[in-house]
Parts: structure tokens; C-alpha cells; sequence
């Protein structure tokens, strides 16, 4: 079982995985419930709604309004002024240097915090250069897989609402174990399979037959 000080109590939230659908849900409702404390850039925020409406066919005031009222569950997520926190930075990919500034900035405000940036494009940041910055680096399914450890009987639950979440953006319904393998959750999957969180180890329920 992972130690609970290696969960970062603020996480820079990454475009691509506020992208997706089922993860943005999950980890919105993970940070409503106080797990962690959400964080981005204003860079995000203009990617998001950029990325939402073109993969979406959203028009720019309707994708506006949708990460205007995601805004509106986390005020204080945002990090502006971000720009003399990119200082230092090298050794990143330059188009991420405003995900590393935000958790910086985060970091600026509260210096006892524990910040890590959560992505799926891992190879895009060099864990050595957060590290020496103070930053932890994850990606979903590690990064869920450690809340799994922390918060098991709340994870359980929202999991399985996650395949209606999933369903509401206009998917059919699917079982978790579909939903969890296209999200790249593998550990998470293989996590729930496990006796410890009340599932039984075989056969899944959701499992094909």
C-alpha cells in the first residue's frame, strides 16, 4: 500500500485529462469532496475551451460557458501572474511550461503544500526539473490508483456512477471495466478486482462473460 504522504493535497489538472469526459468528472467530484485541491493555468482554460469546441462542435460562447461554470465550483483554481514562474524552467517541454508556472504558483501560496501536476502526457515534463522545483508528476491512473489506497470507499462509489457520467456526454452505457480500459485506468481496473474494496476478485460484475 502506497505511503498517504505520497498524494499531493493540490493538483495541476492538465488540459488533456480535463478533456476527457469521465476523468474530468471524477476528479472534479474527488476534488469537491476535499481530496485535493484542483488547480490550472489561464492557459488551460483557453486550450480546454479551444480543444471542447472543436471536439464537441461547440460554438466559442457555448464552450465559454461551460468552463465558466466549472469555474464557478473552483475559484480559486485558477493561478494568475503565472508567467515569472517559468523562471528556471528548462528541461520541460517549452508548450508545458505554463502547467509547471501554475503549480508553482500554487506552491507560492501555500509553501507547505504538497503540488504535483497530473497529465497523460508525461513525457513532456522532466520529473528530475519538478522535482527540483518541488513538484510531484503523475499520470490518471497512478494518481487515482493512490486515492484508491486513501479514499477506497469513496472512490468505489463514484466508480460506479462513473459509467452513467460517462454515458451522459453521449456514449452509450458501458461497463466500468470498459470504461476504466479506455480511459487507461489499468491499475485502477486491476485495483477494483481486489478483495480489500469489496469486489469480488472473480468473477468482476461487470466482466464480460
Amino acid at each position: 500500500m502506497p505511503a498517504n504522504d505520497d498524494l499531493p493535497d493540490t493538483v495541476v489538472l492538465d488540459t488533456c485529462v480535463l478533456l476527457s469526459n469521465p476523468l474530468r468528472w471524477l476528479l472534479l467530484r474527488l476534488g469537491a469532496q476535499q481530496c485535493f485541491r484542483p488547480v490550472w493555468s489561464p492557459v488551460i482554460g483557453d486550450e480546454w475551451r479551444r480543444n471542447a469546441g472543436r471536439a464537441w462542435g461547440l460554438d466559442p460562447a457555448d464552450a465559454r460557458a461551460r468552463w465558466d461554470a466549472l469555474q464557478q465550483l473552483f475559484p480559486d483554481a485558477s493561478q494568475e501572474g503565472i508567467e515569472p514562474f517559468k523562471a528556471g524552467i528548462a528541461r520541460s517541454d517549452p508548450k508545458d511550461w505554463h502547467v509547471i508556472a501554475a503549480g508553482r504558483a500554487a506552491l507560492a501560496l501555500r509553501p507547505a503544500a504538497r503540488v504535483a501536476v497530473l497529465t497523460r502526457n508525461i513525457k513532456d515534463f522532466n520529473r528530475a526539473e519538478l522535482r527540483r522545483l518541488g513538484l510531484g508528476l503523475f499520470d490518471p491512473d497512478r494518481f487515482l490508483a493512490r486515492c484508491l489506497w486513501r479514499y477506497p470507499a469513496l472512490l468505489a462509489a463514484l466508480l460506479d456512477e462513473m459509467p452513467q457520467a460517462a454515458a451522459a456526454a453521449g456514449r452509450p452505457v458501458e461497463p466500468l471495466d470498459a470504461v476504466l480500459r479506455r480511459e487507461r485506468l489499468f491499475r485502477v481496473n486491476r485495483l477494483l478486482a481486489l478483495p480489500d474494496y469489496g469486489m469480488p476478485a472473480a468473477p468482476r460484475r461487470d466482466a464480460a462473460p
